[in-house]
């Protein structure tokens, strides 16, 4: 048992690179210790890219997830939106990353026949105290570089969408939709075409300081699954890489936290968000043909209209605060994604704000997905945080904290930040 994770991953690297970048170097304690190149933990669409972008730079990358595919969290549980870079304050990462990443996803999915639509957003004001707020965006959106932006009245709104009710909308052209799904499976063919490996059902249960690098403790999921919490987890392989991305999303301060020698003032605060989607049933026509966002509220951009590239109308997510996860659960995805009926009574009136011709009973219970967020009830949203040696003071360590949206937009922009500041050959 302790020796098998290792030996998957030697084994596959070695079917994907003659070159193999693993080499054997110490058993102590029974607890075998590899070197590796690079090393990405978290097989979610940030992950992906940065392995990617690593990749295709020459590098030698392994990628580790807990779970038995790529983009099982938060990747697969979102709005499917190529957001064009307006909420963000500007200079911010997130107003950066949007904007470049967004430029860099179109020309991908357009180069890589993945299934994707510019349909355009409406960010509307249904009250006349939202209208200040509106003109703020629209300020912020040209000062993050955001390119069409359009003031309109509530009427010319509602002649674009009949169904609308609003007082005034920001008009986004740049905003569109795309198959997640797709996205990864892409970015995951081109790693493993440039060498990258991809070990599944792996676990990152933490590590410690050693020469000023990283050792990574893993362990294979099942591994984790059975433990019985009385004894401290230990690790069936040690991992001492060049280079760390912990991409791990949700669970990357939790993990971060298990980093024996990281200084904990360098790990922030973690807030977990579930958020519900609710679909729109019996209806065979589609009411909106743009998105429809409602002016942001207090921990996500309130409950607005994602049509999918099939057609389907999707209201979400609200924003309902989680506590009292432990470090396993995280690792192992282990959160509670069910749609709570109940909260079904509080989209009603939400939506009605925009769209009033909502019938009862129309609406069916969706998924959920849950944002891994910096900032708490009432606080002012944070920034992503990109930490590296300079912050931490750890040779080869890239914490990614916060990732929230608009990472799915962000994803390939985050990558050749990665790639090309903490590059080195």
């Amino acid at each position: 048992m302790l020796k098998s994770t290792l030996d998957r991953i030697v084994r596959s690297h070695r079917n994907v690179t003659s070159s193999c970048s693993i080499s054997n170097i110490s058993s102590i304690g029974g607890v075998p210790k590899e070197k590796v190149d690079c090393v990405v933990i978290g097989a979610g669409v940030v992950g992906l890219a940065v392995a990617r972008e690593l990749a295709l730079k020459g590098r030698e990358v392994l990628v580790l997830d807990s779970a038995p595919t790529f983009g099982t969290s938060t990747s697969s549980r979102n709005s499917e939106v190529i957001h064009a870079g307006i909420y963000y304050p500007t200079h911010s990462l997130k107003a950066k990353f949007c904007v470049r990443g967004r430029d860099f996803l179109y020309k991908y999915c357009s180069q890589h026949n993945i299934p994707h639509k510019q349909i355009g957003k409406l960010i509307v004001a249904t009250r006349s105290s939202e209208i200040p707020k509106l003109h703020n965006l629209m300020h912020r959106g040209i000062q993050n570089g955001v390119d069409g932006l359009v003031m309109m009245e509530g009427s010319e709104a509602m002649r674009m969408e009949p169904e609308l009710t609003c007082l005034k909308a920001l008009l986004s052209p740049l905003s569109g939709i795309l198959d997640t799904h797709s996205l990864m499976l892409s970015l995951v063919g081109e790693a493993e075409n440039h060498g990258t490996t991809f070990s599944y059902n792996t676990t990152v249960i933490g590590g410690h300081i050693q020469q000023n690098h990283l050792c990574l403790h893993v362990s294979e999921t099942k591994t984790l699954e059975n433990w019985n919490g009385k004894f401290p987890l230990q690790p069936e392989t040690i991992l001492i890489p060049k280079l760390v991305v912990n991409s791990a999303g949700l669970s990357a301060p939790a993990l971060a936290k298990r980093f024996d020698g990281l200084r904990t003032e360098h790990i922030p605060p973690s807030h977990l968000a579930r958020g519900c989607y609710f679909t729109l049933s019996n209806t065979t026509i589609c009411p909106f043909r743009h998105l429809i966002y409602p002016i942001p509220e207090d921990g996500g951009l309130g409950v607005h209209v994602t049509l999918d590239l099939n057609g389907q109308v999707k209201f979400g997510p609200d924003v309902e605060w989680i506590d009292g996860v432990d470090d396993v659960s995280s690792f192992l995805n282990k959160f509670d994604y069910s749609v709570c009926m109940n909260r079904k009574e509080l989209f009603y009136p939400e939506i009605r704000k925009y769209y009033p011709n909502l019938k009862d009973g129309s609406l069916e219970p969706g998924y959920a997905g849950i944002r891994p967020k910096l900032s708490g009830p009432r606080q002012s949203p944070v920034d992503f945080q990109i930490q590296g040696e300079d912050v931490h003071g750890i040779s080869g360590l890239i914490n990614l904290f916060g990732i929230e949206s608009p990472g799915l937009t962000s994803s390939m922009g985050i990558a050749e930040h990665v790639a090309t500041r903490f590059f080195r050959g």
